[in-house]
């Protein structure tokens, strides 16, 4: 019932958003000293809204989000990662996800209290 209503299966993709950026910043960050390393960057999730149309009810919430590679400012040995953007994207991630999960949460103890239940 719940992953066929759209307001749920945005916050679920909200919150793999953010679990995947997490992903990529961990990844980015233990090759960091790594020759030739391009960093990855995920696209935000306002992007993947608009690439799937306006339409929130034919969007697959399941679909992968696009990685890209960072090419910009290069250290002498090749490498893309910085250090100070992986963490704080990390942290920024850690903040997304916990917004998703409370509104999430929240939303579904509306939904009891609306059917007279309490959670």
């Amino acid at each position: 019932m719940l992953s066929d209503m759209s307001l749920f299966q945005i916050y679920g993709a909200m919150a793999r958003h953010a679990a995947e950026s997490q992903q990529t910043s961990a990844e980015n960050l233990s090759r960091a000293n790594e020759p030739g390393y391009k960093a990855v960057e995920l696209e935000s999730f306002a992007d993947f809204m608009k690439r799937n149309g306006p339409d929130i009810e034919k969007i697959d919430f399941n679909q992968s989000f696009q990685q890209s590679l960072n090419l910009d400012h290069a250290s002498p040995n090749g490498n893309t990662v910085s250090v100070e953007e992986q963490v704080f994207r990390s942290a920024e991630a850690v903040g997304k996800h916990n917004m998703a999960m409370t509104v999430y949460s929240k939303s579904l103890d509306m939904m009891w209290l609306a059917l007279g239940r309490r959670s």
